[in-house]
């Protein structure tokens, strides 16, 4: 079973930058990403890569963060720069693999203010 583990993440100053790595076990995997949650919202997609390698972004932060990925890897990247207190959430990284869409366990960003 594909397994997702995040690092990165923690406290940072508004302005800030901060970077999210997600490594996923496994065979063909297929598309990955990230998606957010803050208290009391939906999750969010924030940035992924589609299974023919387009890159989709939030409005919210198009300009701002950037995704990047090692495919002989299984490894995500997401580049967060100029960070805004309503950034602030669990950060999920996902992987597709056979139909499957599979999950991390999360990893909290904090923006102050």
């Amino acid at each position: 079973q594909t397994q997702l583990v995040e690092s990165g993440g923690g406290l940072v100053q508004a302005g800030g930058s901060l970077s999210l790595s997600c490594l996923a076990s496994g065979f063909n995997i297929d598309a990955m990403g990230w998606y957010r949650q803050a208290p009391g919202k939906q999750r969010e997609l924030v940035a992924g890569f589609t299974s023919g390698g387009r890159i989709n972004y939030a409005d919210s932060v198009k300009g701002r963060f950037t995704i990047s990925r090692d495919n002989a890897k299984n490894l995500v990247y997401l580049e967060m720069n100029s960070l805004k207190p309503e950034d602030t959430a669990v950060y999920y990284c996902y992987a597709d693999q056979s139909g499957l869409r599979y999950w991390g366990r999360g990893t909290q960003v904090t923006v102050s203010s």
